[in-house]
């Protein structure tokens, strides 16, 4: 097996210096109350929750000195939902993409397309019901051009 490179790894949690760097001036504030000091811990929460890919109740949140959880899960998600309905996340890996091109890093010689199963109706033989899980429709292959 192959040694694995570091680039090659998916990132779970950010330093403090790589968050307020990278990702901290894309984020937006609550409106109401004192600013969070937990912004960052909560976005490496996020990040965790992400490559974990469980639910929200079971993420595992490091406990205080007093034995209980730093952060309640619930204020994690309300974080989450506020910068997803801000498009916080959009404009993080937008500025991403643009550093890691103004770097010459980025190799856009490759395009990966995403191939879901999503249900077509194109015709009517496509539509229905079959009384199973499987679900008639089409393979699709998305490619977006937006240069027009």
């Amino acid at each position: 097996m192959a040694h694995s490179q570091q680039w090659q790894r998916i990132p779970t949690e950010l330093s403090r210096g790589q968050f307020e760097q990278f990702v901290l001036p894309h984020l937006t504030a609550g409106s109401r109350g004192p600013a969070s000091k937990l912004t960052a811990a909560i976005f490496n929460y996020i990040l965790k929750l992400l490559y974990l890919g469980c639910q929200w109740k079971p993420l595992p949140i490091a406990m205080d000195r007093h034995g209980r959880p730093e952060i309640h899960y619930t204020s994690i998600y309300r974080a989450f939902r506020r910068w997803q309905a801000c498009e916080c996340f959009d404009a993080v890996f937008l500025a991403s993409v643009v550093r890691l091109s103004h770097d010459q890093l980025l190799d856009t010689s490759v395009i990966h397309g995403d191939g879901t199963t999503t249900a077509a109706k194109k015709g009517g033989d496509n539509i229905g019901f079959s009384g199973h899980k499987n679900m008639k429709g089409d393979k699709v292959v998305a490619f977006c051009d937006r240069t027009m």
